[in-house]
């Protein structure tokens, strides 16, 4: 902008040119505009990025979209602790768990993080995970497995053998979904694509075998002729023919279950089955720990009667008595001997 003096006069003054744009730079600083975003176009920017397609990505989805609800809508350049703590607040009196909570914060925390790093958001909250209450485990008795594996054979052949992969192998039903032929080597499966980004590989029983041993058709792997919604639809209507259809804990994922039980029950070790299943954490499985119910026998022989005596022919049955009272009949201690 070249500036003129009022008499006409040229003017001594340099030439200004000025610019404008929405990045204001102060020396050396750069300032950024902040935008306001609601969550769910914070989700909509970065869904692709943080999360890949599948089951999880439409949970979160609907994660997300409940949290807007919430928020009405709402827009903001900076989510406060207080807009966190009644966000948690309103799930709580909806009747969310803790662990669901958790679930749908993690979420949340990912989104903002993605949105703090970008620049579209300028502070972030302090995200505490709620205390979650260990709950019972519910897995398949044999002859419930075998009662459900019938039904759900008589419906479909690939279900049928995608359910002795996932109770043999304990994998996820995402996991098993995205086998393709080149993860199976011999008796051992190898999962790439797995919830703690961690791959892993197991062995393969017998009958775990036999369900990856058919022909390779032009399918990509033995169970990509099958998707969640289909298993899942197969699943409902066996549960239902066998009498388990009020039973909510009798889904899919009860394969997973089931299968780190018996492997507990068996004397496998605990940070084995973290290996086996895939847990991040050691956290994580110690949910089955309790059912290593046999670590705890040896503590009979102590505490019944009967086995005692047997182990101590040479004291009379009455001498865990009369120690006893023994004990109870000692003179009372001195004031030294209490202090001493």
């Amino acid at each position: 902008m070249k500036i003129e003096r009022l008499d006409g006069l040229p003017s001594s003054a340099s030439s200004y040119t000025t610019n404008y744009s929405s990045t204001l730079s102060f020396g050396e600083g750069r300032f950024n505009i902040v935008e306001s975003f609601s969550v769910s176009e914070l989700f909509e920017k970065y869904k692709n990025i943080l999360w890949e397609d599948g089951n999880h990505k439409y949970n979160v989805n609907f994660f997300i979209g409940e949290l807007n609800e919430i928020l009405m809508g709402q827009r903001f350049s900076t989510f406060d602790q207080s807009t966190l703590d009644d966000l948690i607040g309103s799930l709580r009196e909806r009747g969310n768990s803790n662990a669901t909570i958790n679930r749908k914060m993690a979420a949340l925390s990912k989104l903002l993080r993605k949105a703090y790093k970008m620049g579209d958001i300028h502070s972030l909250p302090e995200f505490r995970r709620q205390k979650e209450r260990a709950g019972r485990i519910r897995f398949l008795e044999y002859g419930e497995e075998d009662l459900l594996f019938a039904a759900i054979k008589k419906r479909c052949e690939n279900s049928y053998r995608l359910c002795i992969f996932l109770v043999d192998t304990g994998c996820r039903l995402g996991e098993a979904l995205g086998l393709i032929w080149n993860d199976i080597q011999g008796h051992r499966v190898s999962f790439w694509i797995t919830k703690s980004g961690r791959s892993r590989t197991v062995p393969l029983t017998a009958r775990a075998k036999q369900t990856v041993c058919v022909e390779r058709t032009h399918q990509k792997g033995p169970f990509c002729m099958l998707t969640g919604a289909r298993f899942r639809a197969i699943w409902n209507e066996a549960k239902a023919e066998v009498g388990l259809a009020t039973d909510v804990q009798v889904v899919p994922h009860i394969l997973r279950h089931t299968c780190a039980s018996r492997l507990v029950q068996g004397g496998i070790d605990i940070r084995r089955v973290q290996m086996w299943l895939g847990h991040q954490t050691l956290q994580m499985t110690m949910r089955y720990a309790h059912l290593a119910t046999t670590d705890l026998d040896a503590c009979v022989n102590v505490l019944d009667r009967e086995c005692y005596r047997a182990h101590t022919p040479n004291q009379s049955k009455e001498a865990p008595f009369a120690a006893e009272n023994k004990s109870f009949s000692r003179q009372p201690l001195t004031m030294e001997e209490n202090f001493g």
